[in-house]
């Protein structure tokens, strides 16, 4: 009976060596969805005009970056700005166009997507839309969860109106 015990663990310790040499398969498709699915509620969370819930998909160590502003450093950074964001009764942002790009260790995504960002321009006291181009870094988090970890928003330039 010792023998087969002994047999079992060395057989044991055996595979545990033999996976180890094998690199893990993340699975990129259900990393993708999650990240798609966060994504889509962060968009849903600040067109809701809920900055709390809007900076709670930030990571720790998140860092954003606006063009024309310096970076937003870390949550509670994203939160001031968000809540200024959203005192405008204008601010919606739709996306278009969403991929994601998974790392094969399945452990960053990115998000990316067009946007057209709605709001008042302050200066012309008028309605006004923007758009751009929006990344947005992911990382799994220690609980499994995923967070962002920064992101990126480029506003691309404006279309000209033909004359009439």
């Amino acid at each position: 009976m010792r023998n087969i015990v002994i047999a079992t663990a060395a057989l044991g310790l055996l595979d545990g060596c033999h996976h180890g040499h094998h690199k893990h398969h993340a699975d990129t498709a259900n990393v993708a969805a999650a990240v798609k699915a966060d994504a889509a509620q962060l968009v849903a969370d600040f067109n809701a005009h809920d900055a709390v819930k809007s900076a709670s998909h930030d990571a720790p160590d998140y860092v954003g970056m606006f063009h024309g502003m310096a970076n937003v450093v870390g949550p509670a950074a994203d939160l001031a700005l968000t809540k200024v964001q959203v005192a405008d009764p204008l601010a919606k942002v739709t996306v278009s166009g969403e991929t994601v790009d998974v790392a094969a260790s399945g452990d960053m995504a990115v998000w990316r997507a067009t946007y057209a960002y709605n709001f008042t321009d302050l200066k012309a006291k008028a309605p006004a839309t923007e758009h751009g181009n929006w990344l947005l870094g992911y990382k799994a988090q220690p609980d499994g969860s995923w967070k962002l970890t920064w992101g990126v928003v480029s506003d691309t330039p404006r279309v000209a109106t033909p004359a009439t």
